[in-house]
């Protein structure tokens, strides 16, 4: 796309448009190219060119956001996904750093964040993948991440910030639960709390400059999921390290499927845990576990 005597500058954002990821950061460098590509006769081709490309991946940007769809690729869905959602400068990228191993950018000004960032969060054996979507008044706000996640973590920093916010996640599917991230240590928590609870909102109140009801706020989350951590474990051993992420429902059958090659393989089942009477007590196929139980399976 470059030619001779371009400007530094505008080889710089040649080669960022060359390697973007996606159709929002393209457009950007697009824009910067435009900018810099010098305005005389011999470059009139040139900036028409890139005129045309600008209009059309603006043009297909804006039918993607009509549509609901995301335009954004490479985000496989884990087990449990949830996206940050919230206004500029609430602390969805500070919360995510927080949460995760992902390193957004951080900064006071509005709409630091253009694209989607994805990162994962541990939580008692369990991973979480957790996505920042950009501010919910921006231009590159995601509403098909938002609409196809399994939970929502609704960011705000006053209570007037809900009220705007919950009539445009309405028609959301995903479980929501807003967490309030407050920045002064004066203000009335009881008060802030009170009002969440006669709205009848799921809701956790952090801060996410010291930290504070992060690992409550995790709980929460996973809460959210509904789903059940099922620990294995083999005759005479410890339970395994990393639970089976499964539906509420799942009996001891469905899970031996998951485990045994061959379910007439099967000798006993003993469980310890929540839907144990006793420990290691002796089950059937029919059995309903509850999460956080422990199975072993004796085979033949």
């Amino acid at each position: 796309m470059a030619s001779t005597n371009q400007s530094p500058f505008y080889k710089k954002a040649e080669s960022k448009f060359l390697g973007a990821q996606t159709d929002e950061e393209r457009l950007t460098h697009l824009e910067e190219m435009i900018k810099e590509c010098p305005k005389h006769k011999s470059s009139e081709n040139m900036l028409a060119n890139l005129k045309t490309r600008y209009k059309k991946l603006k043009g297909k940007l804006e039918r993607t956001k009509k549509s609901g769809k995301s335009s954004k690729t490479g985000i496989k869905k884990e087990e449990m996904q949830a996206a940050i959602v919230g206004m500029a400068n609430t602390g969805k990228s500070s919360l995510l750093s927080l949460l995760t191993n992902a390193k957004p950018k951080i900064a006071e000004h509005k709409f630091t964040t253009k694209n989607t960032v994805v990162g994962m969060t541990s939580f008692k054996g369990t991973s979480i993948q957790l996505i920042e979507v950009p501010a919910l008044e921006s231009e590159y706000y995601d509403k098909g991440i938002v609409n196809t996640t399994d939970s929502v973590l609704i960011l705000v920093n006053n209570l007037k910030q809900i009220e705007e916010i919950m009539p445009k996640l309405k028609k959301v599917p995903g479980k929501k639960l807003i967490v309030f991230n407050t920045k002064n240590i004066d203000e009335n928590l009881r008060k802030i709390s009170a009002t969440l609870s006669s709205k009848k909102y799921d809701y956790v109140i952090i801060n996410t400059k010291t930290g504070e009801n992060i690992e409550e706020l995790k709980d929460k989350l996973f809460q959210s999921f509904n789903k059940l951590r099922i620990y294995t474990k083999e005759p005479g051993k410890e339970k395994s390290n990393r639970p089976m992420i499964l539906e509420p429902g799942t009996n001891i059958q469905k899970i031996a499927e998951k485990i045994l090659k061959n379910l007439s393989d099967l000798k006993e089942t003993k469980i310890w845990g929540p839907s144990s009477k006793f420990p290691g007590q002796k089950v059937g196929l029919k059995h309903e576990l509850k999460d956080l139980d422990v199975v072993e399976f004796r085979t033949r």
